[in-house]
């Protein structure tokens, strides 16, 4: 590993700076304090190796590390079958997609698609909705963000207690994509083909979306909950004004604990607003476990079993545990960027800036205040995203909306942490679905707004592609 206080070329990130930072006080301050190892400020954790990403902000006080691990244990152990001794965590099903939060997000890592001969997808969800036909269908998008299927929902679960049916099992097979570079070398990329087998509770409606998402890492999500609605607003702005082909937007989600329309951060499609609805959502459609924020238990009416199987309590997953669980999951620690004193991640770093991946992927922004967390607060960050919307093309096009967002519409990824998947989950699948295998494919599927980069990307060279990859392998 790279020495971290080896200074960098201090040229090239400036200029990155000037050309991207969203307004003059943010930039000075960025500048002032930049420090290209602490991609998460001062939570920033020196950890290395297949731990990286599963541990506590580094600023975080001792006496407060407790709560992280009571919130760990809750993320980390398998919830069970009611009724139980164990009542702190049972209320498992009857639908679910896995036990445990950490099956999904392994070692509180990237998940993937399922490998060659796999009929359970675990670490990858596929999204269900219908078109949106009448006014009052068209209403109900404001306060869920889609149209369940019918019979299925929102999400197929492919898990099951005794006495209900798993509602599908996913395959996944590929079709061939060919890309190719100005100097005739060819990429062959894979586009994901989903199908749902042995259907239980019926045929889908016959203009049924499927989306499929795996789970993205965890690291640094409460630094993100952290930058306040006037700072996304503002790089909104900011790239519509610029005129580049480059306009994001904040998506515009229900916040169910308010009772309002708030700026959407986390999930693919930036369709939850806070940490603490984003773990509910997922407890309940992943686990089938209900809380306050989500009472009922994802079955449709097709699912009689669902209404007369025991359930762990009402709610399952109490306000103290809910509470638990966010405070673990908004400290979970970025791990230090390394290399970056490197000659050819610094020339790489020079390109991502020239291709214009900085307008989305933008490497510095400084959280709000936060009293309540202090750990958290007036930190000056890069995670090289936005956290707003972007339209990215037909090849990466899935025609799922959720609340503003369309079909072709992603929130920009985090890149920070990048450099560590492999070796915190062993494989290097990138992009909501896990199609693209390594960081070059994934840079291949952007079109769209992003189309103007990709072709600056494939007229690079054999080397200065290599040197971009450094790049993104240093975060």
């Amino acid at each position: 590993m790279s020495n971290t206080n080896t200074p960098i070329n201090l040229p090239v990130f400036l200029l990155c700076s000037l050309l991207i930072s969203h307004s003059a006080n943010a930039n000075e301050a960025s500048v002032k304090s930049y420090n290209p190892a602490k991609s998460g400020g001062n939570t920033t954790t020196k950890t290395t190796g297949a731990n990286a990403f599963s541990q506590p902000a580094a600023n975080l006080p001792m006496l407060s590390r407790l709560d992280f691990s009571v919130g760990n244990s809750f993320f980390r152990n398998p919830w069970i079958i009611a009724p139980s001794t164990t009542d702190a965590r049972d209320g498992l099903g009857p639908l679910f997609n896995t036990n445990g939060c950490q099956n999904c997000h392994i070692k509180d890592g990237r998940g993937h698609p399922p490998r060659a001969g796999e009929i359970n997808s675990v670490s990858m969800l596929v999204r269900l909705s219908v078109p949106a036909m009448t006014p009052e269908e068209k209403m109900q998008l404001l306060r869920h963000g889609h149209l369940p299927e019918p019979n299925y929902g929102g999400q197929i679960q492919d898990f099951s207690i005794p006495g209900a049916e798993p509602e599908a099992k996913v395959k996944v097979t590929y079709s061939k994509v060919i890309e190719t570079f100005a100097d005739g070398t060819q990429v062959e990329l894979r586009k994901p083909v989903i199908e749902l087998k042995d259907l239980a509770y019926g045929n889908l409606h016959s203009d049924t979306r499927i989306s499929a998402r795996v789970a993205p890492p965890m690291i640094g999500l409460g630094l993100l909950e952290s930058i306040d609605a006037e700072t996304l607003l503002e790089i909104a702005d900011e790239q519509k004004k610029a005129g580049n082909g480059v306009s994001g937007r904040p998506n515009q989600v229900w916040d169910v604990e308010k009772q309002q329309t708030a700026v959407g951060r986390f999930g693919w499609k930036a369709s939850q607003p806070t940490l603490m609805q984003q773990n509910a959502a997922a407890f309940n459609g992943d686990l089938g476990l209900t809380s306050r924020i989500f009472p009922s238990e994802n079955c449709t009416s097709a699912q009689e079993s669902c209404q007369t199987l025991p359930d762990g309590g009402e709610p399952e997953v109490t306000d103290k545990v809910m509470k638990f669980v966010e405070f673990y999951s908004q400290h979970l620690a970025v791990p230090a960027r390394r290399y970056f004193d490197r000659p050819e991640v610094q020339r790489g770093e020079g390109l991502f800036a020239d291709a214009g991946c900085g307008s989305c992927h933008r490497p510095t922004i400084v959280t709000g205040v936060r009293s309540d967390r202090p750990a958290l607060s007036k930190q000056t960050i890069h995670p090289y995203t936005d956290l707003l919307l972007h339209d990215m093309g037909d090849g990466l096009a899935d025609e799922h909306g959720e609340f503003i967002a369309d079909g072709r519409e992603w929130r920009t990824p985090p890149l920070w942490g990048m450099g560590y998947t492999e070796e915190v989950n062993n494989h290097s699948f990138y992009l909501h679905d896990g199609r693209a295998r390594d960081e070059m494919e994934a840079i291949l599927w952007h079109g769209g707004e992003a189309e103007f980069s990709k072709k600056k990307v494939l007229k690079m060279s054999k080397q200065q592609r290599e040197d971009l990859v450094a790049f993104l392998k240093s975060l």
